[in-house]
């Protein structure tokens, strides 16, 4: 059986670029249940450490997503 660091199904949502993040969130975890998304404001420090059952949703003040959301 294949862990999920090997075999993560899909890995971004280029088309969630623009949407709300808790949209954003329902999405990509609905589209893949192994991810957990976090909502990130942009500009937010975090450790840089790959995670590769997490999607970081990025956004900016008004709750839009900023970046394209990707596993780790």
């Amino acid at each position: 059986m294949a862990s999920i660091c090997e075999d993560p199904g899909k890995s971004s949502w280029p088309e969630l670029m623009g949407t709300k993040g808790e949209y954003a969130k329902e999405v990509i975890e609905r589209e893949n249940p192994k991810m957990k998304a976090d909502i990130i404001l942009d500009g937010t420090a975090i450790p840089e450490i790959f995670i590769c059952s997490r999607v970081i949703v990025w956004v900016n003040d008004c709750g839009i997503v900023v970046q394209i959301p990707n596993i780790g």
